[in-house]
């Protein structure tokens, strides 16, 4: 499988990138600054210079079989990178992959109070720009990943990705590590079942 990752640089997609080589996969990294890519050890990723402010010039992606986004908001961004982010990708035709924050639009509340809270503090006035995003992603026929609290760790061998509706609100703050959110969205990439939906992914069931 030919597969394209926005915010390949970053600490989710750079475990993407890493995951998906390790699978077999062929990759294109996405980055604004290609000439600062870090090649990973044995290579076998190629780099295309991709700023979703600049819709004009976003690379052709019609090779790729699926996307796959963690793009974030970076120190210094302005407002609006995830909504051109997931404008852009929409417009690509190319099935996509979403990552988006437990907390933020339609799962406000799920991660339970205090999480909640957590979030309003520490991500503050993002939550409304996540929100339009995500929703920007699913009306485009995206898979939209609403991840917890993200830490360091392993990949969970008991990972699972939960529909949003099903997703029972935890009685503490939830929380996953980054290489089993990067594992989950790529089995979700392999997966046949294509539909537009929101995803929590857990470390067990």
């Amino acid at each position: 499988m030919r597969i394209a990752i926005l915010g390949a640089t970053g600490k989710v997609g750079s475990l993407v990138v890493e995951q998906a080589l390790e699978r077999g996969h062929e990759v294109i990294a996405l980055t604004r600054k290609p000439d600062m890519y870090v090649m990973p050890v044995g290579g076998g990723v190629e780099v295309r210079q991709a700023d979703v402010t600049d819709a004009a010039h976003f690379p052709r992606l019609s090779d790729a079989d699926v996307i796959i986004s963690a793009l974030g908001l970076s120190k210094g961004d302005a407002p609006g990178v995830l909504i051109a982010g997931a404008r852009v990708l929409a417009s690509t035709g190319v099935r996509t992959l979403w990552l988006g924050a437990l907390g933020a639009g339609t799962s406000a509340g799920a991660g339970g109070a205090l999480y909640q809270l957590m979030m309003k503090m520490f991500v503050g006035k993002e939550l409304a720009e996540k929100a339009q995003a995500d929703a920007i992603a699913l009306k485009g026929g995206a898979t939209v990943f609403h991840a917890p609290d993200l830490w360091v760790g392993g990949v969970s061998e008991n990972r699972v990705a939960v529909a949003l509706e099903n997703y029972r609100k935890p009685f503490f703050p939830p929380h996953a590590a980054r290489a089993t959110v990067a594992a989950l969205m790529l089995d979700e990439a392999e997966a046949a079942d294509r539909h537009a939906r929101i995803l929590v992914p857990l470390a067990s069931k």
